[in-house]
């Protein structure tokens, strides 16, 4: 079976931030350019976003963006992306980002990665995807979320099985690793649902 090839990267777009988080959005960008995976992104040039975005670039992958006009005007744009693609709505970019992705990976973000994650990750337990999504749970960022979810089930909101729609990694090696393990999912339907 045909291995992933591009990757969506859900994280923050804060530049006031621990350096451990920066660091590892920096490593991350890295290790998915030395790994010939394209990066797939909200098309930032500040936060999280923007760092691995560069560290992509500087190694020599290719660096996919999407954004909004509204987000164009509060966050800018990253001015040397592979692509970039501007289009009307947030449902519209989360839509694309989706549809072009073969696999998910979150880092350390806010509310906006929140929102990211909890959309495909019911996306994926409605099977209108198969795609691996991954947790960076750098520094113990991610703890709090994590438990919320073994909660979640434990408390029958959703079923027991579903843990393993979403797997979580303490280092962005850990991370780079089961990437490279992940075969491309045969379920990409997502845009026939929403």
């Amino acid at each position: 079976m045909e291995g992933i090839q591009s990757i969506c990267v859900y994280c923050s777009s804060s530049n006031h931030i621990d350096q451990v988080y920066q660091d590892a959005a920096i490593d991350f960008g890295k290790e998915l350019a030395q790994a010939n995976f394209r990066l797939i992104y909200g098309g930032s040039n500040v936060g999280l976003m923007g760092l691995v975005a560069d560290a992509a670039l500087y190694h020599g992958g290719q660096v996919v963006g999407f954004t909004t006009k509204h987000l164009e005007s509060v966050e800018g744009t990253h001015e040397r992306l592979t692509e970039l693609h501007v289009v009307d709505t947030m449902h519209t970019r989360k839509l694309m980002m989706s549809t072009m992705a073969d696999a998910f990976v979150i880092l350390p973000g806010g509310f906006g990665t929140l929102d990211e994650l909890f959309e495909i990750l019911t996306w994926r337990q409605l099977g209108m995807h198969n795609k691996p999504i991954i947790v960076g749970n750098i520094n113990g960022y991610w703890d709090p979320l994590k438990a919320l979810i073994n909660h979640v089930i434990q408390q029958k909101f959703a079923r027991e099985n579903d843990i393993n729609l979403i797997t979580f990694a303490t280092s962005i090696s850990e991370i780079a690793s089961l990437l490279k393990h992940c075969a491309k999912s045969p379920i990409d339907v997502v845009s026939q649902y929403v």
